[in-house]
């Protein structure tokens, strides 16, 4: 019997059939993998650079393009009779002699750049590898049979160009060699690909072994990224009807959320598009079907968590599995602990209600309602200070403005009345909510958080997405929520996207996390991620980690088309054009609507959008900056990024009352716009009307 290993080009290549041909293509491989008769069978494919590869009929005028080894199958792509023949006989394919992962290549495009290549290092100058022996080169991975392309490469341009035509196993390192000259800056960015496997018992010794550049089952199996092994229909059917993320890990992301143990608490950040939230479930599922006990995934909303939910389903198909896993935002574990503490729901303060509680104890004092109540929040609840005495020696990192005993005292005093308003009256906000389940389970639990005593924590594992909206309490929940010991906490986030106030450093909130780092995008392609980056703009960001975080040395995998932006003379003009631009991806692009979004930073806006989307029978998704956090769509439109809206002057602290916060508040607001503008896949419109946001990069 046959075995057969799916690249991710094949389901994406399927679904790009008419249904009928699809059909047949599928029930084809079927019959191939079950070797029924009429299935199908491999033929030579003539002048083919390598002789392993062969072509299957699987419909009519369609091939699939395999690569054989024993009785090994590698289902490439299908295509059009033709076409498959002609991509069959132009590819090359090895083993990377020092991760073992399979590569493949270009090589008939290879012969073809070979002229241009001798001719450009035939110049004037030394050629880029001059310096660096044969045997240097075959230490980062080089194949013997690429090396003489390598060698005529002249510039670090003309190497950037054959980058389409390499395997990224190949090129990376070379171009991190012709960059720094250092060949162990080469081997690190060799060692980004590779990926951390578990392997049945019988073959725990392959990566212990020398590398076999001849076994094509083993490289397979060491590329998850590249291969997904099926052993009878019902596994075809899952991988090929499953979305890509679900079956198809790049290295990095696998080596993460696949790794067996993880002895402390993991932080993992990254830039926009890294597959943060894609770990974050491959890690739920990992101990879901791996780990010791109970698994909270949870995140910062709830929407977010019902898309996180809804994510899982897709990723966990096994029902027991998959209810070893609940899915949540802190809010609502922390409203489940005090319900069943005290036996009835919590009744909860609304921000309007807090603002005027606020508004009264504030009303004569120094200070403003909102910085009394800032205060409250970024100091006294996250600090978790419950007596006068620690506020008056409390630090207060990040507020600007320095208090003195009696404006403490002060403020103190508007805190405690507002908080015994609150209690008078049975009601509690969400951090306080937090702050009091965090208390129940430390009372619950005590000390006893070794191995050998009885816990009463309510989960053995706990994964976080979207880290860096979470408030010190709710940081303190989860660390109560999950005993101290191996694979507890797994944390991942992104302080540049952050659209909250929060900027505690895990080990202010008792996580000593293990920093890990994802930096390249999947998502974004190199022109859209730079001129967001340069949106972003603002420097480094705090919060979660003691240091800053940059933005530098984020990158990109692909290329793409530049974001449009344009300016209206009126915001009826500027609907009109959005209008247009709608009906210009639908109709003429032919984009389903379910996969373009338009945003806006106000709600009038959002609401005028909505009613000419209605109107031009459009029915593409429209909603806030804020709802767009945790989506993606391959085009987005942002309307109405214009001075005096974006950012809005509503969110920002008066620069007289306290320059730190209106700094910070500023940084929350071009991180929204951020956020916004970084769903996009393929295409990003954005527009203005009158003058635009200082935030649009120039």
């Amino acid at each position: 019997m046959p075995r057969l290993a799916i690249s991710p080009e094949f389901p994406r290549e399927l679904r790009a059939l008419a249904e009928p041909v699809r059909r047949d293509v599928v029930v084809a491989i079927r019959r191939f993998l079950e070797q029924v008769p009429a299935a199908p069978y491999p033929e030579q494919v003539g002048d083919a650079r390598d002789v392993r590869v062969a072509t299957l009929r699987l419909a009519d005028r369609y091939r699939g393009v395999v690569l054989r080894d024993g009785d090994v199958y590698w289902l490439l792509t299908v295509l059009p009779d033709d076409d498959a023949c002609a991509y069959a006989g132009g590819l090359g394919f090895g083993v990377n002699s020092r991760l073992g992962v399979i590569e493949v290549w270009d090589a008939e495009a290879l012969e073809r750049a070979e002229p241009a290549l001798r001719r450009s290092a035939e110049g004037p100058g030394r050629r880029l590898f001059d310096d660096v022996p044969d045997a240097d080169l075959a230490s980062i991975g080089v194949d013997p049979r690429l090396l003489p392309y390598v060698r005529l490469v002249s510039t670090e341009a003309t190497l950037a160009a054959l980058e389409p035509l390499l395997p990224p196993t190949q090129y990376a390192p070379l171009a991190e060699l012709a960059r720094t000259g250092s060949l162990a800056a080469a081997w690190r960015a060799l060692d980004a690909w590779r990926t951390a496997v578990t392997w049945p018992a019988a073959a725990m010794s392959i990566d212990d072994d020398p590398i076999d550049t001849t076994d094509v089952q083993a490289a397979l199996r060491r590329s998850p990224d590249r291969a997904a092994f099926v052993a009878d229909p019902t596994e075809l059917d899952r991988v090929l009807a499953s979305p890509d993320w679900c079956v198809f890990l790049h290295p990095p992301q696998h080596r993460l959320s696949r790794t067996p143990h993880y002895e402390r608490p993991v932080l993992v950040t990254g830039g926009v598009g890294t597959g943060k939230t894609l770990v974050a479930l491959h890690r739920a599922a990992y101990l879901a079907a791996e780990g010791s006990g109970p698994v909270l995934l949870v995140t910062f909303s709830r929407g977010l968590s019902d898309l996180l939910s809804a994510k899982l389903d897709l990723l966990v198909t096994d029902c027991v599995l998959r209810k070893r896993v609940e899915v949540g935002n802190v809010d609502r574990l922390a409203h489940h602990i005090v319900t069943e503490a005290e036996g009835r729901k919590p009744n909860l303060a609304g921000d309007a209600e807090i603002g005027r509680l606020f508004a009264e104890a504030a009303r004569g004092g120094p200070h403003s309602p909102g910085f009394v109540q800032r205060e409250w929040e970024q100091v006294v609840l996250a600090q978790n200070l419950t007596t006068l005495a620690e506020y008056l020696d409390a630090d207060r990192p990040g507020r600007s403005v320095a208090l003195d005993g009696s404006e403490r005292t002060a403020i103190w005093q508007a805190v405690a009345q507002v908080t015994a308003q609150l209690q008078e009256s049975g009601r509690r906000t969400l951090l306080q909510l937090a702050s009091e389940a965090c208390a129940l389970l430390s009372r619950t639990t005590g000390d006893l958080l070794d191995d050998s005593g009885p816990r009463r924590e309510p989960y053995r594992h706990i994964v976080v997405d979207e880290a860096q909206d979470l408030h010190p309490a709710q940081w303190r929940l989860l660390r109560a929520a999950v005993p101290h010991l191996s694979d507890d906490l797994f944390i991942v986030g992104d302080p540049h996207q952050r659209i909250s106030d929060n900027r505690v450093p895990l080990s202010a909130v008792g996580i000593a996390a293990t920093p890990r780092r994802l930096d390249v995008s999947r998502r974004l392609s190199r022109e859209l991620l730079s001129w967001s980056v340069r949106l972003r703009g603002g420097g480094p960001v705090d919060g979660l980690v003691e240091t800053m975080h940059e933005l530098f040395g984020f990158g990109s995998d692909g290329h793409g088309a530049r974001p449009v932006v344009v300016g209206y003379d009126s915001a009826e003009a500027e609907l009109s054009g959005l209008i247009a631009k709608l009906r210009e991806w639908v109709v003429d692009d032919r984009v389903p609507v379910s996969e373009i979004a338009v945003a806006a930073r106000e709600a009038d806006f959002v609401r005028a959008a909505r009613a000419a989307t209605e109107k031009a029978n459009l029915g593409v998704r429209v909603c806030t900056l804020h709802a767009m956090k945790g989506l993606e769509f391959r085009r987005v439109a942002v309307i109405g990024v214009t001075d005096g809206i974006v950012p809005s002057p509503a969110a920002l602290t008066p620069a007289t009352e306290d320059p730190a916060a209106r700094a910070h508040d500023l940084q929350r607001e071009r991180g929204l716009l951020y956020v916004a503008c970084t769903r996009a896949a393929e295409l990003l419109y954005v527009s203005h009307s009158g003058r635009a946001s200082p935030f649009l990069p120039s």
